[in-house]
């Protein structure tokens, strides 16, 4: 027998169900941050169509400091946005109310749950955030974007 309508075993099912999600969560997000409804654990990103050249917005969480932000590409470079900023690493990204422009480069040698850990603001969070991530993660890349001066 074949293994057509199959089910995807493993993180081929975890990138499916994850982007499944992405797309039917990400407009609802993105037109209630556009209306004024925003919360910390959500921001958008946007980077560079690798094949359009047009922009194209993402929901992310993020970790900003003084010289940029700091988030996960759960399924690394397989992911939409990831894969774009392979091509095109000149990104926008918006803390609050205001779009700041800089650079995403992938860090492989980071480690991703401590990262993820230091998106929470308190042990819960902390632990919420980790677990988000192993369960939907395939190939996680933290991504370190620095801000244009």
């Amino acid at each position: 027998m074949g293994t057509r309508g199959a089910r995807p075993a493993g993180p081929e099912r975890k990138f499916r169900v994850e982007r499944a999600l992405e797309r039917a969560l990400n407009p609802v997000v993105l037109m209630l941050r556009r209306a004024g409804i925003r919360s910390r654990y959500a921001t958008e990103l946007e980077t560079t169509g690798r094949k359009t050249g047009l922009a194209r917005a993402v929901v992310v969480t993020a970790n900003f400091d003084d010289s940029g932000a700091w988030v996960i590409s759960q399924h690394g470079t397989r992911s939409g946005w990831g894969a774009n900023i392979t091509t095109h690493p000149k990104v926008r990204i918006r803390q609050g109310n205001r779009w700041r422009t800089g650079t995403a480069v992938f860090d492989h040698g980071d480690d991703v749950l401590a990262r993820a850990r230091s998106f929470g603001s308190d042990p819960i969070t902390a632990a919420l955030a980790v677990s988000a991530i192993r369960s939907l993660q395939t190939t996680p890349i933290s991504v370190r974007i620095t801000f244009d001066s």
